[in-house]
C-alpha cells in the first residue's frame, strides 16, 4: 500500500518576486514576513508536517540568504526522526550554466536529487500562498483514482476566472480540458464545471502531485519546441491532452495567492479581524516558525482595535486600529497607527539620533513598514489613491499603499502622502 513516507514535497522558492518589490529587494518571496511573526515559507512546510509528510525540499535561487537562515534555524528534526527539510539551491554545473527558467525547469534541474530521495510520489508546492490544507487527503484521492497526476483545484467565481488556469472535469473528476487565464466568453462558457452559479469554475491552485516515473518522463522528454519550463503553462496542459491520467482534487477552504503588494497587505489586515476566514489560532494545525524565545509584549496605556501583535513589543500610549504589529516593534507615545502592516525588527537598538522603531507623535495610515525601520518624531504617512505607483529613495507606493523598505531611516517631521 502507498504510504505518506513515499511522498517528497518540493516547495518552489519563487523567482525574483518583482510584484512584491520592495519587500523582495533583499529577500526571497517565501522569506517575506507575514502575520507579525511568521514567514511565507512556514505555511507550506507547516502544512506538510501537519499532513504527516516529513521529507521536504525547498528550491531556492534569488536573494536566498535570509530564507536559508530561517529554514536552517527552524526546521531541525531530531536524530530519531527520518524526516528532513533540505535546501536545494540553484547551481551551475558542467552540463548547465543557466539558472532556473521556470517552475518546471527548477524541478528538472534537481531531478537527480529527487530520484536519490527514493520517493515514489512528488508533491509540488508554491512558497507564496496562505492556506491550511491536509495534503494527505489529496494523496488518498490520488491513490484511490489511480492517477498519474493530481491537481489541487479551487471553486472560483466568473469574475476571477481570467486570473487563473481553468480546469474542466468529467463526472469522475478526471480533467479533460485546460485553459490558462481565459478571457474569451465562449471559452469561459465551455469551462463551467460546477453546478453552482456563484462559483461555477475550477481553478488550479498551483499544487500538483505526480507519480515519480511520470514526472521524470515528462521533464526529460524531447519535444519539437522548447523544453517544458513551467507547470501551469506547459506541463499540466500537456498531461491533460496526452496519456497521463490527470485528476482534480477539489479544495474549498481558505486560499490566497500572495503575489502582489495589494494581496499581501489585504491578507495581513484580514488576519486582524475576529471573523477572519483563516484561523491562525487553530491548535490542531499549528503554523511552525523559528522559536525566538522573546518576552511577552508590554503595552502601557494604549488603545487597540482589531490588532495582531507579535512577541517582544514595547508600546507606550499609542492608538492602533486594524493593523499588524510584528515582533520587537517599538512604538513611542502619542503615535496613531491605522490600516498598517508593521513587520517589526530583528533586534533592539536605542542608540543613535533615531532609535529603531517609531518615534513620538507619528501618524501612520495605509502603509507597510518593513523590518528595522527607524522613524523620528512627528512623521506622517497617509495612503495614495488606489492604482498609484511610484518609487523614491525613501519609500515606494504600490497600488496606493506606502511601502517603507527595510532599514530605512525617516527623519523627524517627514511627510509622505498625496498632500505632502
Amino acid at each position: 500500500m502507498p504510504s505518506y513516507s513515499d511522498i517528497l514535497a518540493v516547495i518552489l522558492g519563487g523567482g525574483q518576486g518583482k510584484r512584491l518589490y520592495p519587500l523582495t529587494l533583499e529577500r526571497a518571496k517565501p522569506a517575506v514576513p507575514i502575520a507579525g511573526k511568521y514567514r511565507l515559507i512556514d505555511i507550506p512546510i507547516s502544512n506538510c508536517i501537519n499532513s504527516n509528510i516529513y521529507r521536504i525540499a525547498v528550491l531556492t535561487q534569488y536573494n536566498s540568504v535570509s530564507l536559508h537562515r530561517h529554514i536552517t534555524n527552524t526546521y531541525n528534526f531530531d536524530s530519531f526522526h527520518t524526516g528532513w527539510v533540505q535546501i536545494w539551491a540553484a547551481e551551475q554545473t558542467m552540463d548547465r550554466a543557466e539558472w532556473y527558467q521556470g517552475t518546471a525547469d527548477a524541478v528538472r534541474k534537481q531531478i537527480f536529487e529527487i530520484q536519490s530521495s527514493r520517493s515514489k510520489y512528488v508533491l509540488i508546492l508554491a512558497g507564496d500562498h496562505l492556506y491550511r490544507m491536509d495534503y494527505s487527503k489529496m494523496a488518498d484521492f490520488h491513490w484511490e483514482n489511480n492517477a498519474d497526476v493530481t491537481v489541487a483545484v479551487q471553486p472560483i467565481a466568473r469574475s476571477e476566472a481570467s486570473r487563473f488556469g481553468l480546469l474542466k472535469q468529467d463526472q469522475n473528476a478526471e480533467i479533460i480540458d485546460f485553459a490558462e487565464k481565459p478571457t474569451d466568453p465562449h471559452i469561459l462558457d465551455n469551462f463551467v464545471t460546477r453546478d453552482d452559479p456563484e462559483k461555477p469554475y475550477l481553478a488550479s491552485m498551483g499544487i500538483y502531485m505526480f507519480n515519480l516515473d511520470v514526472l521524470v518522463e515528462i521533464l526529460t522528454m524531447k519535444t519539437s519546441r522548447k523544453d517544458f519550463d513551467d507547470f501551469g503553462y506547459d506541463i499540466i496542459p500537456h498531461c491533460v491532452v496526452n496519456e497521463p491520467r490527470v485528476f482534480g482534487h477539489e479544495f474549498s477552504g481558505y486560499w490566497r495567492d500572495i503575489g502582489t503588494i495589494r494581496s499581501f497587505y489585504d491578507t495581513n489586515l484580514e488576519l486582524t479581524m475576529g471573523n477572519s476566514t483563516f484561523d491562525i489560532f487553530d491548535p490542531s494545525n499549528p503554523i511552525y516558525t523559528h522559536g525566538r524565545f522573546l518576552p511577552g509584549s508590554r503595552l502601557s496605556d494604549c488603545e487597540l482595535h482589531d490588532v495582531l501583535i507579535g512577541e517582544g513589543c514595547i508600546i507606550n500610549r499609542a492608538k492602533i486600529n486594524h493593523s499588524v504589529i510584528g515582533i520587537r516593534s517599538i512604538i513611542k507615545s502619542g503615535t496613531y497607527i491605522k490600516d498598517t502592516v508593521m513587520m517589526g525588527a530583528d533586534y533592539y537598538d536605542e542608540s543613535g539620533d533615531i532609535p529603531l522603531g517609531i518615534g513620538e507623535n507619528c501618524h501612520i495610515e495605509g502603509a507597510i513598514i518593513d523590518k528595522n525601520v527607524r522613524m523620528g518624531q512627528d512623521v506622517s504617512i497617509t495612503p495614495f489613491p488606489e492604482g498609484t505607483d511610484l518609487d523614491t529613495d525613501a519609500y515606494s507606493v504600490k497600488d496606493g499603499i506606502v511601502v517603507i523598505p527595510k532599514r530605512t531611516v525617516l527623519p523627524s517631521g517627514t511627510r509622505i502622502g498625496p498632500e505632502a
